[in-house]
């Protein structure tokens, strides 16, 4: 029978919870705010010279380095968080974050500086992506590891909010400062204004992680992480088929994301005309339903089961691209129907599997190496899924002269890839469970003389 929390640990529950959603929201709040100001306007800021198109498509090369940045920083930051904890980890990683956002803030045209401006640019993208690399390893384990076991789902689906938040917020923000200012005030300097709020956010954000104890799990583990001198080194070691799987699994959520979170912007504006508000407010709405259904998601798994429902909803996403890209192709300036796709195949689908997928990685690898381990499945993965598909995205609907359905192929192959390597890593995890569980009683028979 499960062991109930102490009301000491119950309050560092709510504590660690508070924080890692609040902290989650800061980094996903700075990291696509990046993404949908590039979507709309960066090509014309900080890449002029080229036609409309390809000028999109470097702005979003710069929001790929983001991604690419990432594995870096979940090497660096869950190699330390095996070592010495993960609390420490996660105010470091927010600092670096916020940090970078507001510096991009700062950053002067193509037409100021010329050619320094994109590379500044890429510069603190690259420190955004670094300091996200190392956060959301850590964001999860805090609420995964103190929650009791039967829980976990639920509890660490709960940080996973913060993407829908921080997107919330992100465009909320853009949206309002583009509805109050004009749209030469707002391209001069309007947007430069929802970078600089990150400051403010990165104070709130770091004192509430300074509040909180070090895991349950973490501290029980420590003593066989002194044993490894290099964590990831073990996971490759112990575990390469089960990071592959992870990886396979985890590329639907890059694409599902991407697509509907951040090219949807850019397909509806400049394939079709929408006007940005009425993009942004169809966003804004499917992200209000996410971060209300991603805990109802975590519960519904530790229920049925996380990689049932993981599994299934990444298949669906592949399959219902179809009729949504139907949607979005032919009835684009109609508000109601374009929110209620997004709302559908983002928001419900989308959800299901992101609010599963911290604690089916989670569960995959033993406490000692958790941390490097999740952080490399998730980072290194989102090279490919998450920083290359706004650029394939643009480069599929551009070959079929705007027909979004090379791209609706696109998701199907990577919805059937991603459930296939669900149920291979869930079979190979619940192996390993039980050999532990096996090794586990066989060490506490006592010694026949």
């Amino acid at each position: 029978m499960e062991k109930e929390l102490t009301p000491e640990q119950k309050r560092n529950l709510r504590r660690v919870v508070i924080s890692s959603v609040l902290g989650a929201v800061i980094e996903w709040y700075d990291f696509f705010l990046y993404g949908v100001v590039a979507g709309l306007f960066f090509n014309q800021l900080y890449f002029p010279e080229f036609d409309a198109r390809v000028g999109t498509m470097l702005a979003f090369a710069t929001f790929a380095v983001g991604f690419i940045a990432r594995p870096l920083g979940g090497i660096i930051f869950g190699h330390f968080g095996d070592k010495i904890g993960r609390k420490k980890m996660l105010i470091l990683t927010l600092e670096i974050m916020g940090t970078a956002t507001v510096c991009i803030g700062l950053i002067p045209t193509y037409e100021s500086i010329g050619i320094w401006a994109p590379i500044l640019l890429i510069l603190c993208r690259l420190l955004q992506g670094i300091g996200l690399g190392g956060e959301w390893g850590g964001a999860v384990l805090m609420s995964f590891e103190s929650a009791p076991k039967s829980k976990r789902a639920f509890y660490g689906s709960l940080p996973q909010i913060g993407m829908a938040l921080g997107l919330l917020l992100s465009s909320a923000v853009v949206a309002v400062l583009s509805a109050l200012l004009s749209p030469e005030a707002f391209l001069n300097w309007g947007w430069r204004v929802a970078f600089f709020l990150s400051a403010i956010l990165l104070i709130i954000g770091s004192y509430m992680r300074m509040t909180v104890q070090e895991t349950k799990d973490f501290s029980e583990a420590k003593h066989k992480t002194q044993e490894n001198k290099f964590p990831l080194v073990q996971v490759f070691k112990k575990y390469p088929k089960m990071v592959l799987a992870g990886m396979g699994a985890r590329f639907m959520d890059g694409v599902s994301f991407n697509v509907f979170g951040v090219y949807s912007l850019t397909y509806l504006t400049q394939q079709h005309g929408v006007h940005r508000d009425a993009a942004l407010s169809s966003l804004i709405i499917a992200s209000a339903v996410m971060a209300l259904l991603i805990p109802w998601w975590g519960q519904f798994a530790d229920r049925h089961g996380k990689a049932k429902i993981f599994g299934t909803c990444v298949l669906m996403l592949g399959l219902i691209s179809f009729p949504a890209f139907w949607v979005l192709h032919n009835y684009a300036h109609n508000f109601v129907l374009v929110t209620l796709t997004l709302t559908i195949a983002f928001s419900i689908f989308h959800a299901g599997q992101y609010a599963t997928m911290a604690s089916l990685f989670s569960d995959s690898f033993p406490a000692e190496v958790r941390y490097s381990g999740i952080s490399f499945v998730y980072q290194f993965s989102g090279i490919f899924a998450s920083g290359l598909t706004p650029m394939i995205a643009t480069a599929l609907t551009g070959w079929d002269n705007g027909e979004p359905w090379y791209l609706c192929c696109y998701f199907l192959f990577w919805g059937c890839v991603s459930a296939f390597s669900t149920y291979a890593l869930h079979r190979m995890s619940t192996k390993r469970e039980q050999e532990e569980a096996i090794q586990s009683q066989t060490a506490d028979q006592p010694q026949e003389a």
